[in-house]
């Protein structure tokens, strides 16, 4: 099936080409032209192709170019570099979010062909994790920001995560660093769907989001805040234990702002170690069913730690939030390609537990050697690989690429990208040695360590 130049990096560095085999696919530039002119409001192609912006900013943000200046001799594109900088920075949000979702419906087909899905949170609910994201401040290379010595906020987002796919789901970008992560809610209401299952930080406990999910027959855990009104129907009764602390539970009335009143569950685990905010009660509010028992609420809620996992990933395997890049549109879009990247990786990770059902490849494969393959490896696969080897990949259907995957998946040996978790910290020590002096000998103190330790053997 494979030439044997490719076949030979196939047995090598087979993460790098399942990820170069998508990007020639699912972000193949003929593709993504004809999709961006379907999509783009005011936005028109010049000089500069749609596609070329996206596989300059890929180089960057998978970390095979430092920056977009770096990456720009690279690219192909021929106007100026300039021009590169003016067509990033009126990038409409519209087209950026649309790039999440469209890498995102074509990552669920793939991933589902496969059979390479994370065991469901709750039979019969699709849960989606939503949080949001304040991109980090940019350098103060734009005009209006050089008198400032404050930080230069470039935008927020709130983004979805589904937790058995693996992949952000979609994204909310907003350009404006100070808003309100509430005030992009009523976008986010548009796209709930019968039987969802949204698990949400106190930060999205808002009686109007709350009631919409509820109008739509969907379903909500959502940590309580404080400001919450809510009517007590019945005592806190003892439910049982988690691993935790234990868990109380009562039924409580909540009413719109419109008067509609709804009965919800609230659900209090009274901590045994408390949280690094020195919190020791976490209290959530859910409207499911009374079937679904008190502990998988908890455990629902626990999960949600997987959203912060996942931006954390964008943050340490990808250039997720370029602080180069000033203009919120820029910074944005930045931002929603490490989403796409990240999208990737999560198609690469379902076609690992596809092909090695016997490993758990969640907590064994590390999804840092992967980027480190990709950064490593990429360049040099471009250049000793034809362009004509990937075109088997680019025209292929996605049941026949998700066929290729599983195929490539075979040869990955997991040893090589074995995580290696470090253990619990220790406590650190207090340094009262040599102070006042501005140096010390490494080598001295080592040997001197090592006669002490001799000395005392004897």
């Amino acid at each position: 099936m494979f030439s044997e130049i490719l076949e030979r990096f196939i047995k090598d560095s087979p993460v790098a080409v399942m990820v170069r085999a998508l990007l020639e696919n699912l972000l193949n530039a003929d593709k993504i032209d004809r999709w961006f002119e379907g999509v783009r409001q005011t936005q028109y192609t010049k000089e500069i192709l749609f596609s070329s912006l996206v596989g300059l900013m890929l180089q960057v943000v998978c970390k095979i170019r430092p920056s977009v200046h770096c990456a720009y001799p690279h690219s192909g594109i021929t106007a100026s570099v300039v021009a590169v900088y003016d067509k990033l920075k009126n990038l409409e949000l519209t087209t950026a979010q649309g790039l999440v979702r469209h890498s995102a419906g074509e990552a669920e087909t793939l991933i589902t062909h496969i059979a390479g899905m994370n065991p469901p949170l709750l039979a019969g609910y699709r849960v989606k994790f939503l949080d949001g994201n304040c991109l980090e401040a940019t350098d103060h290379r734009l005009k209006v920001l050089r008198g400032t010595r404050t930080r230069a906020l470039p935008g927020k987002s709130l983004v979805v995560f589904d937790p058995a796919l693996g992949i952000a789901l979609d994204v909310f970008p907003c350009e404006d660093g100070h808003a309100q992560e509430r005030s992009l809610l009523s976008a986010v209401a548009d796209t709930v769907h019968e039987a969802d299952l949204w698990v949400m930080d106190r930060n999205f406990c808002v009686l109007g989001w709350l009631f919409r999910i509820h109008q739509q027959s969907a379903f909500f855990v959502v940590r309580q805040h404080s400001n919450t009104p809510y009517k007590p129907l019945k005592p806190l009764e003892l439910i049982g234990k988690s691993t935790t602390g234990d868990l109380y539970e009562q039924p409580v009335e909540m009413t719109a702002p419109s008067g509609e009143k709804i009965q919800v569950r609230r659900v209090v685990v009274k901590l045994k170690k408390p949280t690094r905010n020195g919190e020791t009660f976490i209290v959530l509010l859910t409207n499911l069913p009374r079937e679904i028992d008190t502990l998988i609420i908890a455990e629902l809620y626990r999960n949600r730690w997987k959203i912060e996992t996942a931006f954390q990933k964008l943050e340490s395997h990808l250039n997720s939030e370029l602080n180069t890049l000033g203009y919120p549109q820029a910074a944005l879009f930045g931002f929603c390609l490490a989403l796409v990247a990240f999208n990737i990786y999560a198609i690469v990770m379902a076609a690992l537990r596809a092909t090695h059902r016997d490993q758990a490849i969640n907590e064994t494969v590390s999804e840092y050697y992967i980027a480190q393959e990709i950064a490593t490896n990429t360049g040099g696969m471009l250049i000793a690989v034809p362009p004509v080897e990937w075109v088997m990949f680019a025209e292929a259907s996605l049941v026949e690429l998700g066929n290729m995957l599983l195929n490539i998946a075979t040869h990955v040996d997991l040893k090589k990208y074995k995580k290696h978790p470090r253990g619990p910290k220790k406590p650190p020590m207090e340094k009262t040695q040599f102070r006042g002096h501005p140096h010390v000998s490494t080598a001295k103190l080592i040997k001197a360590s090592a006669k002490a330790r001799a000395a005392n053997r004897a």
